[in-house]
Protein backbone atom coordinates (compact mmCIF):
# COMPACT_ATOMS: atom_id res chain seq x y z
CA UNK A 1 0.00 0.00 0.00
CA UNK A 2 1.20 3.52 -0.79
CA UNK A 3 2.14 5.93 1.97
CA UNK A 4 2.04 9.71 1.55
CA UNK A 5 4.52 11.94 3.38
CA UNK A 6 4.26 15.63 4.16
CA UNK A 7 7.47 17.55 3.45
CA UNK A 8 7.76 21.06 4.88
CA UNK A 9 10.36 23.84 4.86
CA UNK A 10 11.34 23.10 1.25
CA UNK A 11 13.72 25.54 -0.43
CA UNK A 12 11.97 28.05 -2.72
CA UNK A 13 14.39 26.97 -5.48
CA UNK A 14 13.57 23.24 -5.30
CA UNK A 15 11.61 21.56 -8.10
CA UNK A 16 9.37 18.49 -8.07
CA UNK A 17 12.25 16.56 -9.70
CA UNK A 18 14.69 17.69 -6.97
CA UNK A 19 12.30 16.43 -4.32
CA UNK A 20 11.69 13.13 -6.12
CA UNK A 21 15.43 12.60 -6.57
CA UNK A 22 16.10 13.12 -2.87
CA UNK A 23 13.42 10.69 -1.72
CA UNK A 24 14.09 8.10 -4.46
CA UNK A 25 17.30 7.19 -2.61
CA UNK A 26 15.06 5.37 -0.10
CA UNK A 27 12.75 3.52 -2.46
CA UNK A 28 10.24 3.74 -5.29
CA UNK A 29 8.53 7.13 -5.34
CA UNK A 30 5.10 7.14 -6.95
CA UNK A 31 4.72 10.95 -6.88
CA UNK A 32 6.59 13.98 -5.57
CA UNK A 33 4.92 17.36 -5.79
CA UNK A 34 5.64 20.80 -4.38
CA UNK A 35 2.50 22.82 -3.73
CA UNK A 36 2.43 26.10 -5.63
CA UNK A 37 0.36 29.26 -5.28
CA UNK A 38 -2.40 29.13 -7.90
CA UNK A 39 -2.02 32.81 -8.81
CA UNK A 40 1.73 33.42 -8.79
CA UNK A 41 2.91 29.86 -9.47
CA UNK A 42 5.54 30.21 -6.73
CA UNK A 43 6.30 27.43 -4.28
CA UNK A 44 4.47 27.51 -0.96
CA UNK A 45 7.47 25.78 0.67
CA UNK A 46 5.83 22.41 1.28
CA UNK A 47 4.82 19.36 -0.66
CA UNK A 48 3.98 15.68 -0.62
CA UNK A 49 5.89 12.53 -1.57
CA UNK A 50 4.06 9.23 -2.10
CA UNK A 51 5.99 5.99 -1.74
CA UNK A 52 4.86 2.67 -3.20
CA UNK A 53 6.15 0.78 -0.12
CA UNK A 54 5.36 1.79 3.48
CA UNK A 55 8.69 0.55 4.88
CA UNK A 56 10.63 2.66 2.38
CA UNK A 57 8.54 5.69 3.34
CA UNK A 58 9.32 5.10 7.03
CA UNK A 59 13.06 4.90 6.26
CA UNK A 60 12.86 8.21 4.38
CA UNK A 61 11.13 9.90 7.34
CA UNK A 62 13.83 8.65 9.73
CA UNK A 63 16.67 9.68 7.45
CA UNK A 64 15.42 13.04 6.15
CA UNK A 65 13.50 14.69 9.00
CA UNK A 66 15.43 17.82 10.05
CA UNK A 67 18.16 17.16 7.43
CA UNK A 68 19.53 19.98 5.27
CA UNK A 69 18.29 20.08 1.67
CA UNK A 70 19.24 23.03 -0.51
CA UNK A 71 20.00 25.17 2.54
CA UNK A 72 16.90 24.42 4.63
CA UNK A 73 16.14 21.75 7.24
CA UNK A 74 13.25 19.63 6.01
CA UNK A 75 10.25 18.64 8.10
CA UNK A 76 9.18 15.14 7.08
CA UNK A 77 6.32 13.13 8.57
CA UNK A 78 3.38 11.03 7.52
CA UNK A 79 0.68 13.11 5.86
CA UNK A 80 -2.64 13.34 7.67
CA UNK A 81 -5.99 13.36 5.85
CA UNK A 82 -7.32 16.81 5.12
CA UNK A 83 -9.90 17.96 7.67
CA UNK A 84 -13.25 19.18 6.41
CA UNK A 85 -13.97 22.79 7.26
Amino acid sequence: MAKKLFVGNISWNASDDDLKGLFAEFGEVEEAIIIKDKFSGRSKGFGFVTFVNDDEADKAVSALHEKDFMGRNLIVNEARPREEQ
